[in-house]
């Protein structure tokens, strides 16, 4: 019998000045829209590092985590199967801005002023800017 699993992902939300950093996703799905920069989990990797891995491959940016935002499991978040994603608040260290790997383009978002998101990707802004409120 053969067992299907979901996959295992991260993203990283940095909020700055009232701008969240996203970028611009290069492949499918949901190419050319803007997300939070993450990706899969490697084997043998914890979450931790993966969220930091993504962060830096994406947007050139180091980074620590500040606290775990959530973990978002819905199903239907992934066109290509079901994944759950371990979200991460985190903020930077130090590297410049500069778009790779996936990423078509990277850059800070005014978050009173965001387009429709790739995955739940507006979900997760919310929330994180919802912990900030109250924190």
């Amino acid at each position: 019998m053969t067992y299907k699993n979901p996959s295992l992902t991260v993203d990283g939300v940095l909020l700055k000045n009232k701008a969240v950093l996203l970028i611009k996703r290069k492949h499918p799905p949901f190419q050319h829209q803007w997300a939070l920069p993450g990706g899969f989990v490697e084997y043998g990797e914890t979450t931790e590092q993966a969220v930091m891995r993504e962060v830096l491959e994406e947007t050139g940016l180091h980074t620590k985590i500040v606290d775990l935002l959530g973990v978002y499991s819905d199903p239907q978040r992934d066109p290509r199967g079901h994944t759950v994603s371990v979200v991460y608040l985190i903020e930077h260290v130090n590297g410049e801005l500069s778009s790779g790997d996936d990423a078509a383009d990277v850059t800070f978002l005014n978050t009173k002023e965001l387009p429709n998101l790739a995955f739940d990707h507006n979900k997760i802004v919310q929330d994180a800017l919802n912990r900030m409120d109250h924190s």
